[in-house]
């Protein structure tokens, strides 16, 4: 992973950060683990930050079947106290609860549409919109297609979905490119 400085202020110094930014925020995404992949981390996120949830990833692939949906709907009670004594991740219950949801309303969505992917690129028109902040202030923590997205999720049993973590997970996968004009990752 590179380490070069990114030119979006957001990242600090942090190496981790660094090299999210410069290889992975604002790509176009059209694969379907990693987008359960960002579902649960956005909704971990939720009140916290993503350098907590980034810094914790690996222990979040581990412990949730590197985010197989179909492993997770399966989770039963047990599994569930289990998770919620595991210290290597965020440990809260209506995250690890929603988590499992989120996994069943996953594997609805894909049997109707055939992938997530198809699904989920509908609430842009398949298209990244693509933004022009100057600053960190400038880039907004939702949007009109973020709030739609967030109540078709919800309305298919999404939890953990608000039109907030809808916008950080359409940033995470390329739906929305929010470098900053002056970012050398912005193309």
């Amino acid at each position: 992973m590179s380490n070069e400085i990114s030119d979006c202020t957001w990242t600090g110094s942090d190496a981790l950060m660094l090299a999210y930014h410069n290889l992975e925020w604002g790509v176009p995404l059209h694969d379907d683990r990693l987008f359960f992949e960002f579902l649960v981390l956005d909704a971990f996120q939720a009140g916290l930050s993503w350098k907590i949830v980034l810094h914790k990833r690996e222990n979040f692939r581990c412990t949730f079947d590197n985010f197989d949906a179909q492993k997770i709907a399966l989770y039963d009670e047990d599994k569930i106290q289990s998770l919620m004594q595991n210290a290597t991740i965020v440990r809260n219950q209506l995250k690890i609860r929603a988590t499992v949801a989120n996994a069943k309303a996953f594997l609805n969505v894909q049997s109707e549409f055939g992938t997530f992917d198809r699904y989920i690129w509908q609430f842009t028109a398949g298209k990244t919109l693509i933004n022009h902040p100057t600053c960190n202030a400038e880039i907004a923590c939702k949007s009109v297609e973020s709030d739609a997205m967030s109540k078709d999720l919800v309305k298919r049993g999404f939890k953990f979905v608000g039109s907030t973590i809808c916008y950080a997970f359409m940033q995470a996968v390329g739906m929305v490119n929010d470098h900053l004009v002056t970012c050398s990752k912005r193309n």
